[in-house]
């Protein structure tokens, strides 16, 4: 959660009550009399603001204070046109009653609310067998509140499973360190800081298509090393890392030293398309089919259909969840085991995805996926063909080398058409710049103008640097969610053709003034201290999760 400030209220309104207007020498805001007959026909339609920043001494009509919150919030953009978030905005109107039917429950309350708990073990059963868990091992899992909780949760196992070994063999435990790439999502840095692990996090390229190296983590695994974070879907650019080929790389060094590296593969978005996808995650093994992957992550309010406010993770097996750091709580007459950061939270997101799972089955998720894929080249294609805009993201670009191995999957099992496994594997994801030439031509458009520009027609689409080492790169990110249907699409490729030819005809406009005034002067550059890229500062992933 954002940190907030204390507010002085008086510092800030009095002078602005200081100033109000008269008529015949009284304040004018003490003329207008007003009744309670409607929302608007209250105190506050004239005479009084809403207290703020303090507790009033008398509360006011609920009608009033309803319609006075709801006008405020009009204010924000439309969920629905936010293509900055992977968080969905959209679920059935069947789910939304399950939701709002069961919003007292309290996932924590387990004794109390014995159906929802059936229900939470229930998903975790499915996610488990949809991600490759294997006979005669015991997978085990939990909800959390996000991605955010579930990464740190799967780091602390690893942490915990390295100074267990360590200890055992009497060897140092002081100098943990856990390998990932620069385009990591800041939830993976924050779990490093928070529990005093060094992470090593690798550069990325455009060679590396903006992701983990492989090569990279030869380099950089020691005795020391508590396990991999592979991300399955950059926010980035929405490649999946190879996680096979990292697997293959601890599995040579084991080989060598005896060491014994864990992956935990972060499927914050990538864990809910991959599986259902006909292209996969691009390469034959991902999930807990690798040994080496000891636990997965996911959102299930991102790809997973549900609104904010539900993560999972599950381990492959019961034995890589460290025994000491599950707690057996005796609450309300009930004895449960517990591991989590969090204690009283929502139970109801958790039915919601519980209610997606059945109703949607493997063939729904397939076809949501892979229509989210076909919109998202779609997209990219058509920004390529303006010949103005270039897109760092693969999906759109046909796999090379494969055509006659696809053409024989498709006809052994009756696929008709193009689908997902004719082209690059990835999120649906859409990350493009102005191209080369474009800039030559018209070097005084910026990009961050057509942001500013589709904010003004309502599109929320962030514009913003690549991660460090390639941060002189700014790209424009779209997430194409289930919402996002043809017709508004279509929509979509016009308004950024209008704006960028408004920009084209207008070229010496500075369009920075709509900038909100809080990023007014700030260069794209990202801080450093001691040579140290200082992102959580300059809040880069504020606008990629």
């Amino acid at each position: 959660m954002p940190l907030s400030r204390h507010i002085d209220p008086e510092e800030l309104v009095g002078r602005l009550h200081d100033a109000h207007l008269t008529e015949g020498g009284k304040k004018l805001r003490q003329l207008t009399t007003t009744s309670h007959l409607t929302p608007y026909g209250s105190r506050y339609a004239s005479q009084i603001e809403v207290p703020k920043y303090s507790l009033p001494e008398e509360g006011a009509e609920a009608d009033t204070v309803y319609q006075l919150i709801r006008d405020e919030l009009d204010l924000d953009g439309r969920p629905n046109l936010n293509l900055a978030s992977f968080v969905g905005t959209y679920i059935e109107p069947n789910a939304e009653k399950l939701m709002i039917d069961n919003l007292s429950k309290n996932l924590a309350d387990n004794d109390e609310y014995p159906a929802m708990m059936a229900i939470h073990e229930r998903c975790i059963s499915i996610l488990a067998k949809l991600w490759g868990a294997q006979k005669g091992e015991k997978a085990v899992g939990t909800a959390t509140t996000g991605s955010s909780e579930a990464i740190h949760l799967g780091g602390l196992a690893m942490k915990r499973r390295w100074q267990e070994q360590r200890r055992a063999k009497g060897l140092d435990t002081s100098k943990p360190n856990i390998i990932m790439g620069a385009n990591a999502q800041v939830a993976l840095e924050k779990f490093a800081r928070y529990f005093e692990v060094d992470a090593r996090i690798l550069p990325v390229s455009k060679e590396s298509n903006y992701r983990l190296n492989p090569e990279l983590v030869k380099d950089n695994i020691d005795e020391n090393t508590i396990g991999v974070f592979v991300i399955l879907g950059s926010t980035y650019t929405g490649h999946y890392e190879p996680v096979e080929e990292v697997s293959k790389i601890l599995d040579e060094y084991q080989e060598r030293t005896g060491i014994d590296i864990p992956i935990h593969v972060d499927g914050a978005s990538g864990a809910f398309v991959a599986p259902f996808t006909h292209a996969g995650a691009g390469g034959p093994k991902w999930n807990f089919e690798l040994p080496r992957v000891k636990s997965i992550n996911t959102s299930g309010h991102k790809f997973g259909l549900v609104l904010a406010g539900v993560g999972w993770i599950i381990w492959r097996d019961e034995s890589y969840l460290p025994e000491h750091l599950i707690f057996e709580l005796h609450y309300l007459g009930g004895t449960e085991r517990s591991f989590g950061l969090n204690f009283s939270r929502p139970g109801s997101q958790v039915i919601v995805q519980y209610y997606n799972l059945i109703h949607l089955g493997f063939k729904g998720y397939r076809e949501i996926m892979e229509n989210c894929l076909t919109n998202a080249r779609l997209l990219s294609k058509s920004l390529e063909a303006t010949g103005w805009y270039t897109c760092v993201s693969d999906i759109h670009r046909p796999k090379s080398g494969v055509s006659g191995v696809i053409a024989g999957a498709k006809e052994a099992t009756g696929i008709q058409g193009e689908t997902s496994a004719d082209y690059v594997a990835g999120l649906p994801v859409v990350s493009f710049r102005l191209s080369d030439d474009f800039k030559a031509e018209f070097p005084e458009v910026k990009q961050e103008y057509v942001s500013l520009l589709l904010r003004a027609r309502q599109w929320i689409i962030p514009n913003y640097a690549l991660p460090p080492d390639e941060n002189q790169i700014e790209i424009l990110r779209v997430v194409v969610r289930e919402s996002m249907s043809l017709d508004l699409l279509d929509r979509l490729i016009s308004d950024i053709v209008s704006v960028t030819q408004q920009l084209i005809e207008k070229q010496n406009t500075d369009a920075s003034v709509l900038a909100p005034k809080e990023l007014e002067g700030k260069e794209s550059k990202q801080k450093t201290s001691g040579g140290v890229v200082k992102r959580l500062e300059d809040g880069i992933h504020r606008t990629v999760c």
